[in-house]
């Protein structure tokens, strides 16, 4: 008899009242998801409200703004399933089908994290997700493999380059999987050309921080999967 195996979506959100619905429709159309907490990471505004308006949801409140990183932290210290899937709040034409499809490769065994990256979106975020694929925020993983990340509480934005970072370190496989159409909703959308671009500056810091600390990991040789074409390029992760 296979393994079944629970599926749990956590959605991380900090000010996302406005964009966090359409995502939260489309894990509820996705076939593969078997539980959904939303992180209302210290937000000032009506994310809490906004989550609990669609039935199924878990909400857990934080006190206090933690960071993407310990946000996704606390979401899978908060369910006992074996797969947890993190979607960004703010997603644009996000479906069912695609969740599916970042979800599929990790239950089937082919893969211990399955990373959906953009494409047809629109260009600055097709292109910047071409030139670093691996800062994507859609990712399922094994949740025992993403509890012993090390320090993955405290790396805020810079969550993405420590999972890839630490895959890469120990030879975990990873793959992509495109998800057509699919974009986000830019800082500077969101807050105005100013405070998005100080948003946008931060983040980076965070990333480049997390690069710095982890500069003398060395990766084994390895393997990344495209899961669309199930061929493999020189690159991370492989047991």
């Amino acid at each position: 008899m296979s393994e079944v195996l629970k599926v749990a979506a956590i959605v991380p959100a900090y000010n996302e009242a406005g964009r966090i619905g359409k995502v939260l429709e489309a894990i509820a159309a996705a076939a593969l998801v078997d539980e959904v907490l939303v992180v209302n990471d210290g937000s000032t505004d009506d994310t809490s409200a906004a989550a609990s308006q669609y039935s199924g949801i878990r909400l857990l409140e934080l006190p206090e703004n933690l960071g993407k990183g310990g946000a996704m932290y606390e979401g899978a210290c908060n369910t006992d399933a074996d797969i947890v899937l993190f979607l960004d709040a703010d997603l644009i034409g996000l479906t069912g089908e695609k969740i599916d499809s970042i979800i599929k490769p990790v239950v089937d065994n082919r893969v211990d994290m399955s990373i959906g990256v953009f494409r047809g979106g629109r260009f600055i975020t097709d292109w910047a997700q071409i030139i670093a694929p691996y800062i994507s925020g859609q990712r399922a993983i094994r949740r025992e493999l993403f509890l012993q990340l090390p320090n993955i509480k405290s790396v805020r934005s810079g969550v993405e380059v420590a999972m890839t970072r630490y895959f890469r370190a120990n030879g975990f496989t990873m793959g992509t999987v495109v998800l057509t159409g699919c974009t986000h909703v830019m800082k500077e959308e969101k807050l105005g050309c100013i405070r998005g671009l100080a948003a946008r500056v931060r983040m980076y810091c965070d990333i480049v921080q997390t690069l710095i600390h982890c500069r003398s990991t060395r990766a084994r040789k390895s393997v990344i999967i495209d899961l669309n074409k199930g061929s493999r390029e020189p690159g991370t992760g492989n047991r």
